[in-house]
């Protein structure tokens, strides 16, 4: 019988699978650190024979190359997109199999232009799932804008009628099983549940139940929303294939090691909870929290090219955030550094306030207050404080200048956004107020809207 083993990514929003039939597996949309996998694998008990690619993904490197050659297993990428390692082409129709598995390609054209689903049997037999990638995803489909503006109308209309596709070919208790949709921007719109089936789709899915074509395409334009400057990296290193990354330790920092590098502009992060980081930090350190939304963040606000060191409490931080970073392609970092602020400061620290949007409230209107919103544009323009002045936080490091005169009171939805652009703020000498509160909070208080 077959089994499907996910293997979820919650810091990029993704999910990877492995499916077996007790004795050989194929894996679909592996993430670059591989071991997962082949630990799945032996956890199993299972012979890892195929490597499916749905896509070139725009998110994240790929471990798809890294896997086949580790396992000798088959590598398996949409038929059309030009990539630059052995592989065999996935073509519309095409059938794969091992042991009790087969695996059928369906072409899907729209979140990329060669993007193919895997429908999954056993023995032959009819469709057990679907592994849909960027296509048909919990409620959404993919985006459609990341190859280009000039084809984003012809994919849109094309992941339309791959949608729909999927739908009509398959039958309604085959189980939908897709890479993105977890918190991905990969998503055009957000998704909805943790499984579904084609049948469950069918009432719920953008694409299923909107009937004009047209008014699927202005919907879904309508929806999409800005995405991490990272993304613009990720098709190339994946046309190359990329290996298996190493993880081998940083080399260790003393102070002067990293006042060395914070003095020559470079990124030092630190990876410390964010309002720990507030009350005592090194100056001019950069706060990206470790959590599930230090990959994104990071690898959207940091400019690819400026080089990165990481500060943390104690060396499996640098560890965890090292094996996340692998998987946006950042491999080379400047070092690291562990311990507590005092020790590796060499006494220039630096301080700020955490506080509520109760408390900003309180502070509305006053002489020498700047309210800054550092949200995405989208989310701006739902709705914002009448006070505020909006820098989105990617651009407001290439954009301090305009940030007026006072005491910057720093928001975004949730405050972690707002806490990386309160570093920056602070590492270029501003007087800054990070505002660690949830969005719902100013609205419940009806704070003065635009």
């Amino acid at each position: 019988m077959a089994h499907v083993v996910t293997i979820e990514t919650p810091s990029l929003g993704d999910r990877s699978y492995l499916v077996h039939d007790g004795e050989v597996g194929v894996v679909v949309d592996a993430q670059r650190d591989i071991d997962r996998f082949l630990d799945a694998a032996a956890e199993a008990g299972v012979r890892i024979t195929h490597v499916f690619e749905t896509h070139l993904h725009n998110d994240y490197v790929s471990g798809g190359r890294a896997l086949a050659e580790a396992t000798g297993a088959v590598y398996v990428v949409p038929g059309g997109e030009r990539v630059e390692m052995p592989h065999t082409p996935a073509e519309d129709g095409g059938r794969f199999e091992t042991g009790r598995l087969v695996v059928t390609v369906l072409a899907t054209p729209g979140h990329t232009p060669h993007h193919v689903a895997y429908a999954l049997s056993e023995d032959g037999g009819r469709p057990l799932a679907v592994f849909t990638g960027g296509s048909m995803l919990f409620g959404a489909v993919g985006r459609t804008d990341l190859i280009g503006e000039d084809r984003t109308d012809e994919l849109t209309r094309a992941q339309y009628r791959s949608v729909r596709r999927l739908a009509d070919t398959l039958p309604g208790d085959t189980e939908v099983m897709p890479t993105h949709g977890f918190g991905s921007f990969c998503s055009a719109t957000p998704t909805s549940g943790d499984s579904s089936t084609v049948d469950e789709q069918r009432k719920m899915n953008i694409a299923l139940t909107t009937d004009d074509e047209d008014d699927f395409v202005e919907k879904l334009l309508a929806g999409l929303v800005a995405y991490p400057r990272y993304y613009a990296q990720m098709a190339s290193a994946n046309r190359r294939g990329a290996p298996a990354p190493t993880f081998d330790p940083p080399r260790p920092l003393d102070p002067a090691d990293l006042r060395e590098r914070i003095d020559a502009g470079e990124w030092v992060v630190d990876l410390r909870q964010r309002r720990a980081f507030a009350r005592h930090h090194i100056a001019g350190t950069i706060s990206v929290e470790l959590d599930n939304n230090f990959t994104t963040f990071l690898g959207w606000t940091k400019k690819w090219e400026t080089p990165l060191t990481l500060v943390a409490d104690e060396p499996g931080q640098i560890a965890q955030a090292q094996r996340e970073l692998s998987r946006i392609g950042i491999d080379e970092l400047r070092g690291a550094a562990t311990g507590g602020v005092d020790e590796l400061s060499a006494g220039k620290t630096s301080s700020y306030r955490a506080v509520s949007f109760s408390e900003l409230a309180g502070v509305l209107g006053k002489d020498g207050i700047v309210v800054l919103d550092v949200r995405r544009p989208d989310e701006w323009d739902a709705g914002h404080l009448a006070a505020a002045v909006h820098i989105p936080f990617w651009e407001l490091e290439d954009r301090l200048a305009e940030v007026p005169r006072g005491e910057v009171w720093v928001h975004c939805a949730g405050g972690f956004r707002a806490s990386i652009s309160a570093s920056i703020l602070d590492r270029a000498g501003r007087q800054v107020v990070l505002v660690d509160d949830d969005w719902e909070k100013a609205i419940a208080l009806e704070l003065p809207m635009a």
